[in-house]
């Protein structure tokens, strides 16, 4: 395999009047694929202080290793998968620095992999195991399917596209950890459904922040303008609608409002951004909720 294909060109700074790119820690936050991890434990404490539960300190801490362990597997696999089909030309800054790095990556998510599972079996009550098994047999189904050299049909592939199911799966490991723990504490079907709107709401947020940043790497047409100012206008309305009788569902609704948002004013901001800076940006603007944990 051709050299070039493991060594990009170096970033360096931008003209004077040329693309801004992202500040040096944070090309670091995405590079390293510790901007996930980083989202999901913010929705994570989000969902749990919308819903007033408080969560020990050990499920955040699981849910960013195991985040990080499954991003950095993917990306290597991507990785290895294109170089070694001669298709380097798809990959991304991100996939060739884990490429690069991959002998030290892939000691560190051996680690992270074993933490988490040790947390799983030795913190995690077996009544919450068991029911937070079924996501991850769905997310292994997932990540096998991604990664399989036989393709999916067509309809089916349109159906559950990767940006739908990272979306999907991903804002179910948000939330999971709060509607378990409602379930415990024998919360009715009601006081568990307060948090579907806002679950829906992220999942449509994440699965938009995937397609945004498809379309925007594959430089084809994007409606992520229209689709993230329609996203924020439906969360606006949910806010306004309970913000009377549940004013902390309401903040959560209007954090992903607010991030909604940023990702469409992201959109037409792409002229003036190197592509790192415009990825980077997808998943810091996804961190909106950090201002209702903080609080």
């Amino acid at each position: 395999m051709a050299s070039s294909l493991l060594k990009p060109a170096p970033l360096r700074a931008c003209a004077r009047h040329g693309p801004l790119d992202a500040p040096a820690p944070l090309r670091l936050w995405h590079l390293a694929s510790l901007d996930a991890p980083t989202v999901a434990v913010t929705w994570t404490l989000a969902f749990a202080w919308a819903a007033g539960i408080r969560l020990p300190v050990w499920v955040p801490a699981m849910l960013a290793l195991g985040t990080w362990t499954v991003y950095v597997g993917d990306r290597l696999l991507d990785a290895r998968s294109s170089l070694r089909c001669g298709a380097g030309h798809r990959l991304r800054e991100r996939h060739f620095f884990h490429w690069r790095n991959r002998r030290v990556l892939i000691t560190l998510a051996a680690v992270t992999a074993t933490v988490t599972a040790a947390i799983i079996f030795a913190l995690m009550p077996a009544a919450i195991r068991a029911r937070n098994s079924l996501l991850g047999v769905a997310a292994l189904a997932y990540f096998s399917g991604v990664h399989s050299r036989r393709r999916a049909p067509a309809w089916l592939a349109l159906l559950l596209s990767k940006e739908l199911l990272v979306g999907v799966l991903f804002t179910a490991g948000c939330a999971l950890p709060t509607l378990t723990r409602m379930w415990l504490a024998r919360a009715t079907a009601a006081e568990l459904g307060v948090l579907l709107a806002p679950a829906a709401i992220y999942a449509a947020l994440a699965w938009l922040n995937c397609h945004a940043i498809e379309r925007w790497e594959s430089t084809g047409r994007s409606r992520v303008f229209i689709t993230g100012g329609l996203l924020a206008l439906v969360s606006l309305l949910l806010t306004l609608t309970v913000a009377s009788l549940q004013p902390r569902l309401a903040a959560l609704l209007a954090a992903a409002a607010f991030s909604a948002l940023l990702l469409a004013l992201l959109d037409q901001a792409r002229p003036r951004l190197t592509p790192l800076a415009l990825r980077v940006g997808a998943d810091l603007v996804l961190l909106a909720p950090l201002l209702l944990v903080w609080r």
